[in-house]
């Protein structure tokens, strides 16, 4: 491949790869790749940069008593506008250089399973549904803690940065390798140390991951008919997608979304009634233990079954849903200004002992937000099911970067409902029932004590907010996920509806968050299958044919069982099981961040020397991550404040049993003293045994990346070129000249046409 011109928007092709003289085009000519700037076009760029200095300016430096909240939404779309738009297009000129002449894996190796072309729009609401889990709603919920500046700054810059940065190269560089896991690029590119490091590291926290996103699920969905109803209708409106887009009318998108929005919005309305009926709500109020077992079982049929009959369409559906919550929200936001008075630095800033989670700004508040600005969990997604799914290689911007903006956008929309509710209730919802005592006496005693400026909580402050939205209690309801909904109720209800609504915008969250979380566990499933595929094919070859049945089966069963297990036990045993990795999440989910753009840096270094002077893109995100993540896991492993430190904590508990002690801290037994000594330990132990596969990794992938710069360049582990057969744009809108391409595409007869427009093409 030979470079672009400087300023050219033209990407390198490779003019080597033939193209069938009796097809229309399969890419738009290069020549129409390149920007025409107008004058309407300059101004409207400077318009959106504009207003977007504005908003930061009103947000870093004009800080007043209280700050508006619609300019976080300005500051958030600007931004992501102009990364986008720019910073996103230099990555993909100098970097990703994609050809849509090359067949995709999804095209070359087509198998109506797990290699499926599917149309942008479905996938980047697959891609999109399958990333955004409980990160983007739970971890700024927290970071409010902070103030409203640190964590705004880090999502939104991180974002453009970082985190979109990793997801559009990873499934890049995947979709050139076949759809490869991370882990055997890994494996590919750093060697069989490197490699098998990083392959451990990534199985164990994809376990720990899915199963704690598995777990908020169930906390969400216990004892509530209304989710339990309206979550699982989605089900087998996504099985109908599937099968109407496979054989009724293959191709049509946007008749089938139309269809599944309205039977959607039908299944949400529909849970309002039958939660309210004797019968509906005997059926459907589950305990937690029976609705972690559905979750299990469902994880491994959504792993084993076609990806277009459930798990794509599905994740296309729930899509409508959070993109639609999230721009209502937006636009709610807009409509009432709502005024936040939480300052841009909290008292608790420049300490390490907050009551909502305990660490110094640096490093906590980044691993604490974790998915809305960057995310390991992402990697696996990029290198699992969608680079299996991408139609042509121009596309891997549109859902790679772009779908990371709109999780970030998600993480904004969390940070602002949070800080938009008085500081006093903020605290009492997500401080421990420890230190709360679980009352609301004992919630105004411990908020008022902590000594914060205009806050004065009173009893019926918390009895009221609790009263508005239905619920007994929000005392000490941690997680972030019930201070969303309590933030978006507030906002709604002051846009539509009024306070009669606040109890249904509530609740209405409530599932909202539940659909939201549990697309992430079915995705995260399939490629916790293909990882493990991977692994075993290294010494059974048959297992790397991931259309091997019994290897699918047997694969996808075992990772079941492993993240299922867990969450069997944080659902039967709260003080131990998956409480005793929920404090590792940020932390592993960053590290996995570390290792996978430490993975891409070494691809793009062995690409060559036109390469190689813009490694910085990489390197410059691959070095805050390694930064921050290292120095979280040495707090979590050194530091000698119990609160902090896993093994200061081990320390205390096991002194206070060796005294005799029968209640220590937050536990209330001898019993449950042991279990934290326990907990601690493995909790302990696994942060070393991470943060020492990363620096392991990370170490390799600098040594690998300094030796391919100095040769200009090294092996090229790329599967061969094979031309392509069909054609689709890039972007969600089809531009002109892909517009042309596709009516000559839609004359061909139907013999040609139908390679194109095949069932797979849904």
């Amino acid at each position: 491949m030979s470079a672009s011109p400087v300023g050219s928007d033209r990407p390198p092709v490779d003019d080597a790869i033939p193209t069938d003289p009796s097809l229309p085009p399969v890419a738009v000519p290069a020549d129409e790749l390149r920007t025409r700037w107008t004058w309407p076009k300059i101004a409207l760029w400077v318009a959106i940069g504009l207003l977007g200095g504005v908003a930061w300016t009103m947000l870093a430096l004009v800080r007043g008593e209280t700050v508006n909240a619609i300019w976080f939404v300005f500051a958030a779309v600007c931004t992501y506008l102009i990364g986008y738009r720019f910073y996103s297009k230099v990555i993909e000129r100098y970097i990703v250089r994609p050809d849509d002449r090359r067949a995709t894996p999804a095209e070359r190796k087509q198998d109506g399973k797990d290699y499926v072309p599917t149309d942008r729009r479905v996938l980047y609401g697959h891609h999109f549904a399958a990333i955004a889990g409980a990160g983007p709603l739970v971890g700024p919920v927290l970071a409010a803690q902070m103030g409203y500046l640190p964590g705004t700054i880090w999502i939104i810059v991180g974002v453009v940065l970082a985190g979109a940065v990793q997801d559009y190269l990873v499934l890049f560089f995947s979709m050139r390798r076949g759809g490869r896991t991370i882990g055997q690029m890994a494996r590919q590119e750093l060697g069989r140390i490197g490699g098998t490091a990083a392959i451990i590291a990534s199985l164990l926290i994809m376990l720990i991951i899915v199963a704690i996103l598995a777990l908020v699920v169930v906390n969400a969905l216990g004892e509530s008919p209304w989710g339990v109803f309206s979550v699982s209708m989605t089900i087998p409106i996504a099985l109908f997608m599937g099968c109407y887009l496979r054989w009724i009318r293959p191709g049509r998108i946007t008749e089938i979304s139309l269809i599944g929005f309205v039977l959607l919005i039908g299944a949400i309305i529909a849970g309002g009634w039958v939660a309210s009926t004797e019968w509906g709500a005997a059926i459907f109020t589950l305990d937690r233990t029976t609705i972690a077992w559905g979750i299990i079982i469902y994880g491994f049929v959504a792993a084993v079954l076609p990806v277009w009959l459930l798990l794509a369409p599905r994740d296309y559906l729930s899509t409508f849903m959070k993109i639609g919550v999230i721009v209502m929200l937006a636009g709610a936001i807009i409509l009432v200004r709502p005024e936040i008075e939480v300052p841009a630095f909290s008292e608790f800033a420049g300490g390490e002992l907050g009551p909502v989670f305990t660490g110094p700004i640096f490093p906590f508040l980044f691993v604490t937000i974790a998915c809305g600005a960057l995310s390991g969990f992402h990697a696996l997604i990029a290198s699992g099911t969608t680079p299996k799914l991408l139609e042509k290689e121009r596309q891997s911007r549109f859902i790679g970067y772009g779908g990371m903006l709109m999780e970030s956008f998600v993480a904004i929309m969390a940070l602002v409902a949070a800080l938009s509710i008085d500081r006093g209730i903020y605290f009492a919802m997500n401080s421990s029932a420890a230190a709360t005592l679980g009352t609301v006496e004992g919630a105004v005693a411990f908020v008022n004590g902590l000594g914060l400026a205009g806050v004065n909580l009173t009893p019926d402050m918390l009895t009221s907010a609790a009263a508005a939205v239905g619920e007994e209690t929000i005392v000490s309801r941690t997680g972030g996920a019930p201070t969303l909904a309590l933030g978006l109720a507030n906002i709604m209800q002051a846009a539509l509806g009024g306070p009669a609504l606040a109890a249904f915008w509530y609740h209405f969250a409530i599932m909202f968050e539940a659909l939201f979380i549990l697309t992430a566990v079915d995705a995260g499933t399939r490629v916790a299958r293909f990882m493990l595929q991977d692994s075993l094919g290294t010494f059974l070859p048959r297992f790397r044919d991931v259309s091997w049945r019994p290897g699918v089966w047997i694969c996808t069963a075992i990772m079941v069982a492993g993240w299922g297990s867990i969450l069997i036990l944080g659902v039967t045993d709260p003080l131990g099981g998956i409480n005793t990795f929920f404090p590792l999440f940020g932390i592993a989910n960053q590290l996995l961040a570390a290792i996978a753009l430490a993975v891409v840096m070494a691809i793009v270094a062995k690409r060559g020397r036109s390469y190689a002077k813009w490694l910085w893109i990489v390197a410059v995100p691959l070095a805050f991550a390694s930064v921050v993540t290292i120095t979280a896991s040495m707090y979590k492993i050194f530091s000698p404040v119990p609160a902090v430190g896993y093994w200061a904590n081990n320390a205390a508990f096991r002194a206070a049993l060796d005294d005799g002690l029968t209640e220590f801290g937050t536990a209330t037994s001898r019993e449950a003293m042991e279990a934290v000594v326990r907990n601690t330990a493995v909790q302990g132990t696994l942060s070393i045994i991470f943060v020492t596969l990363a620096i392991l990794v990370i170490a390799i992938a600098v040594g690998v990346t300094i030796v391919a710069v100095r040769r200009g360049g090294g092996e090229n582990t790329e599967d061969p070129p094979v031309p392509s057969r069909r054609f689709a744009p890039a972007g969600f809108l089809a531009t002109k000249a892909e517009r042309e391409i596709e009516k000559e595409w839609e004359a061909l007869p139907g013999r040609d046409r139908a390679d194109r427009t095949s069932p797979a093409h849904s």
